[in-house]
């Protein structure tokens, strides 16, 4: 199993709040070369092969200091652009990418609430534990805060709209279906929903939202399976995940 640990220790916040707070990601970004949310992409690899193709033009969606793009350019995906609030990730990433010779992907500072994109740009748009960021102080998960529920929105509304007519949305998330529900199934949105977990001894979940095909029914689908219960020990997530997730859909 892959138990790597942050690399810099004293990047981890003492209270999930920090998440929220743009200069403490510019600060650990400064210290930190990389860290990877939600387990790697070697994990869910088989997951997004089955919706991104070499020919699809991708978004992600608070990059980081992830290294998912660079996987995604070594699978023959190569129309990449990735974007993220801190200057200072956005310039490493450029440097980084450049160093590598993957100097086809584009990186730029850009609000996910406020895309810079035209309308119908990307065949798909990819967030990686970046949404979860919005719910560290959403209060009871079962009836969030209005201003949580209003940045959802501003994001998912941003993200419909520079999906191309049969765009994606891939998101991977700590967050269960029936939490998503509300937010994904709003009757604003023309995709249907799906999703799949992966992980060993903890889940994680990653929703498949398919823009123009919501049924009229406006049912989301996904695993036959039963959805998993909800795990807390921290030996079983990556990292400093385990700080993330105790703030995230508690029960």
């Amino acid at each position: 199993m892959d138990r790597r640990e942050p690399e810099k220790t004293d990047v981890l916040p003492s209270t999930a709040l920090a998440y929220l707070d743009r200069n403490y990601w510019d600060k650990r970004f400064a210290q930190e070369e990389h860290y990877e949310w939600l387990k790697d992409y070697s994990h869910f690899r088989h997951l997004l092969q089955q919706h991104i193709t070499p020919h699809s033009s991708v978004l992600e969606l608070g990059c980081g200091n992830s290294q998912l793009s660079e996987e995604l350019y070594r699978d023959g995906i190569t129309e990449l652009t990735c974007i993220d609030l801190s200057p200072i990730a956005v310039d490493k990433m450029k440097q980084r990418l450049v160093n590598k010779g993957y100097k086809e992907i584009k990186v730029l500072e850009a609000d996910m609430l406020d895309l810079p994109f035209e309308d119908g740009c990307f065949d798909v748009v990819i967030e990686k534990g970046t949404m979860d960021v919005l719910f560290v102080d959403s209060g009871d998960p079962w009836n969030p805060h209005h201003a949580t529920v209003e940045k959802v929105m501003k994001m998912l509304h941003e993200i419909h709209r520079v999906l191309k007519p049969e765009g994606i949305f891939i998101s991977i998330t700590f967050g269960q279906p029936h939490f998503r529900r509300r937010f994904f199934n709003h009757p604003e949105f023309t995709w249907s929903v799906e999703w799949n977990t992966f992980g060993e001894t903890f889940h994680y979940f990653l929703y498949i939202l398919k823009k123009g095909q919501r049924s009229s029914e406006s049912e989301e689908c996904g695993e036959k399976t039963r959805i998993p219960s909800i795990s807390l020990y921290h030996d079983e997530l990556e990292g400093e995940d385990y700080l993330f997730r105790t703030n995230i859909d508690e029960m």
